[in-house]
């Protein structure tokens, strides 16, 4: 039977001087958002929300909504 040795950890590397973290890189796993004011009574996920709240949705789901005429137009 192995034992492991337990006294090394691993530490972690300072990234190299060519890499950088750039913000398109971190944006890119979020799906742009938006902030719509809805016209209509709308529920979502449990959460009722009153005509003229300002509600901050998903771009593809303020699409959605502004075809089924919860949008307000101002």
């Amino acid at each position: 039977m192995t034992t492991k040795n337990l006294t090394k950890t691993a530490v972690p590397e300072a990234p190299a001087d060519g890499a950088k973290n750039t913000p398109a890189a971190s944006t890119a796993a979020r799906p742009p958002m938006e902030t719509v004011t809805l016209s209509n009574h709308l529920r979502i996920e449990g959460t009722d929300y009153l005509p003229g709240a300002k509600v901050r949705v998903t771009a593809d789901y303020a699409r959605r909504l502004r075809r089924q005429g919860y949008v307000a137009r101002a």
